[in-house]
């Protein structure tokens, strides 16, 4: 069980409950994290609202979101988040290798290595930032870097909490919907 607990559905307002079916139906963010954000109703409804305006919806394309996502996972080593995928972004398994060694695989495109690059300084720090400033500009318009900056940011916090609050998959079941939606190939219950 989590370190924080998970607050059950009968004691969530209907948008809340709306929003934890649509957690279980899409898969990013899980409901098991959300039961536990809604300890506080006002943080759950925020980051409803900022998860939705980040990754969800905006100009930028949602794969693309989603890969840097999953290279924030691996970095951060929160194998919950890891293992959850966007049911809407429809990306191929990556290697871990690949994925950690994005710059010299090629199961990425130019635009795609420009985006983890940008999530790897966000997290780590860059040395060269008039280079990558300079191939982000090449990739992406400033409304996309902005988009994926924030969403970047929001998710590397998260899943540093996340892996800490030792929360696993399946633990949190909303009725009528499959606990295995937005899971990776072959993944049971993991924790963070």
């Amino acid at each position: 069980m989590p370190r924080i607990s998970y607050v059950p559905m009968d004691q969530m307002d209907d948008q809340m409950r709306a929003e934890m079916e649509r957690c279980a139906r899409d898969g990013t963010p899980r409901p098991e994290s959300s039961a536990v954000r809604a300890h506080s109703p006002e943080v759950f409804k925020t980051f409803t609202d900022y998860w939705h305006a980040t990754f969800r919806s905006g100009e930028l394309d949602h794969a693309i979101k989603e890969l840097c996502r999953l290279y924030i996972t691996r970095t951060t080593n929160c194998q919950f988040c890891g293992n959850q995928r966007s049911s809407s972004a429809a990306l191929p398994e990556y290697a871990d290798d690949d994925l950690l060694n994005f710059e010299d695989a090629e199961s990425y495109d130019e635009r795609q290595k420009a985006a983890l690059a940008y999530a790897q300084a966000i997290a780590w720090g860059e040395q060269d930032l008039d280079g990558l400033w300079s191939r982000l500009h090449e990739h992406f318009t400033e409304t996309e870097l902005v988009e994926l900056g924030c969403f970047v940011a929001l998710t590397f916090g998260q899943q540093s909490w996340i892996r800490l609050l030792g929360i696993g998959h399946q633990e949190y079941a909303v009725e009528g919907i499959s606990s295995t939606t937005g899971l990776a190939p072959g993944v049971a219950a993991s924790h963070g």
